[in-house]
């Protein structure tokens, strides 16, 4: 069982991380999972590579048309076809520019609901 601190201390570090809108959930559901986890399984979650949203948003300004954004988020088709065709002709990296960082944080919070 872990200890009150260290399950705060992991949220109020990683919470950047997440979507607003999922910190409540976040708060409430993961709090009682990390209680009834051993250290081991704590360990595995903390370790997590978790994608920074305000490092994506750079790739994606900078090497948006060459795909490099969707290609770190896990979205190979899509980062393919922003390779082939120079973003969609700058049409879809510009929609990437207001999108990425929801998109980082909600694929941070899958990839740690995931293993919870």
């Amino acid at each position: 069982m872990l200890d009150q601190q260290k399950i705060d201390m992991y949220i109020m570090t990683n919470q950047k991380f997440f979507p607003e809108e999922k910190i409540v959930y976040l708060n409430v559901y993961l709090k009682d999972k990390l209680r009834t986890m051993d250290d081991e399984k704590f360990s595995l979650i903390s370790t997590i590579e978790l994608k920074d949203p305000t490092t994506l948003l750079l790739v994606s300004i900078f090497l948006g048309t060459l795909g490099i954004d969707r290609f770190m988020l896990g979205d190979t088709g899509m980062g393919i076809l922003k390779l082939l065709t120079v973003g969609c002709c700058g049409i879809l990296t510009i929609i990437d520019w207001f999108t990425v960082s929801k998109r980082a944080k909600n694929y941070n919070f899958n990839k740690v609901m995931s293993l919870v």
